[in-house]
């Protein structure tokens, strides 16, 4: 056990009994963040709900965009990064994610800025909201209620779209997603329907189910991830834009939650130089220099190693000038998987399932979301209390 003097406590070491005593796993848990990321399904029906109830007829009437900007930093950014691939290569404008203060010095009056936060007070989404006021862009809001961010809306009289912070923003993923593709929805930017949201939150509901904590680790998949991940370098990769997105999506959760180091990106930017990792000091060295035949009791601890993640999306129905992209990014996966077990680089697969777009993301990101969180519990910490965060909030703002 560790108990510093900035509040941090755990274990250095994961504990794989915690995670299948019911008991110790609330224990460790104490701020809820297992419930919360069990409300994703929930979390897609209720802001859809929101933003139907939202007047997003000015948008519609004033037609098409040059172009969007989504602009929130942390997991109000990955919204951006999720509508900018759902929306795919043959979006009629650029998407453009946006994670610093203010706007691009080009946006005006043609375009469209979407400024989301979950507390509706970080500083990125409230100077684009308000620098777009200023342009004369048009605006949309997503956020807490009765926050600062609907205020400058409400100035702007640009629609707003309340989302109830009932989860910390990591949590929040879906509650902000949704909203977004709405809003592109209406621009006529995707296409999304209502049977696409039903059944992505159906998806959720389910991986949800697998992933309780009543589940034992050998029938439930987020534990077990977790405990193959558990003391090792993790490194995520997404065979397809898509699954990219989800990815970087368990990089920040691994971090944020299990306080794990990640390397996360796009598969084919890997295979351009970051595959070598495999060659490296934490893969391919570590198996070659290990004896086999060391006596148990006598052998140095294991050194740290990395554990491969691989997120495969084979794509939906592709037109025919799209199939050979989808079948490289399928060898691309094949090969990675190949030169990981020739190294003795132990890796998981986690596959896309699903007839849209957004329920093959969800496929993706659900099973992950739980497992960074059992990863934490597994090391006796609480997913939901970092003060690291709290303390760098209070260094700078002072």
């Amino acid at each position: 056990m560790m108990d510093g003097t900035a509040g941090v406590s755990g274990r250095q070491v994961a504990d794989e009994s915690i995670l299948d005593d019911p008991d110790a796993v609330a224990a460790h848990d104490p701020g809820g963040m297992l419930r919360f990321t069990a409300s994703a399904g929930a979390q897609v029906r209720e802001a859809a709900a929101l933003t139907a109830e939202a007047n997003l007829a000015l948008l519609e009437d004033e037609g098409r965009p040059r172009a969007v900007v989504i602009a929130g930093i942390g997991t109000a950014g990955r919204t951006g990064d999720v509508l900018a691939t759902v929306a795919g290569p043959r979006c009629p404008v650029p998407v453009i994610p946006h994670r610093s203060a203010g706007v691009p010095g080009w946006v005006g009056a043609a375009d469209v800025v979407i400024a989301v936060s979950a507390s509706g007070r970080s500083p990125e989404a409230l100077g684009a909201a308000e620098a777009a006021h200023r342009r004369g862009a048009r605006l949309v809001a997503v956020g807490a209620p009765d926050s600062q961010l609907q205020s400058v809306a409400e100035r702007a009289r640009a629609p707003f779209i309340p989302v109830p912070r009932r989860a910390p923003a990591r949590a929040s993923l879906w509650a902000l997603t949704v909203p977004v593709l709405l809003a592109a929805r209406t621009l006529g930017l995707v296409k999304v329907n209502e049977a696409d949201l039903a059944e992505t939150a159906a998806r959720l509901d389910a991986d949800a189910d697998r992933c309780r904590p009543t589940a034992e680790s050998f029938v439930n998949p987020a534990k077990s991830l977790a405990l193959g991940l558990a003391g090792s370098i993790p490194i995520v990769w997404g065979s397809s834009p898509l699954a990219t997105v989800a990815a970087r999506r368990f990089g920040d959760t691994l971090s944020a939650n299990a306080r794990y180091p990640v390397v996360a990106g796009a598969l084919g930017e890997a295979g351009r130089g970051r595959v070598g990792l495999l060659d490296g000091v934490f893969g391919g060295l570590v198996e070659s220099t290990r004896d086999i035949f060391a006596d148990p009791d006598e052998a140095e601890p294991d050194p740290t190693r990395l554990r491969l993640v691989l997120l495969r999306d084979g794509g939906l129905n592709a037109d025919d000038d799209t199939d050979e992209p989808l079948a490289v990014e399928e060898r691309r996966a094949d090969a990675v998987q190949t030169l990981a077990d020739r190294r003795g680089v132990r890796c998981d697969v986690v596959t896309a399932e699903g007839g849209s777009a957004l329920e093959r993301l969800a496929s993706l990101v659900a099973v992950p979301d739980f497992a960074s969180v059992y990863l934490a519990l597994a090391h006796g910490l609480d997913p939901m209390a970092v003060p690291a965060v709290t303390e760098m909030k209070e260094l700078s703002n002072q």
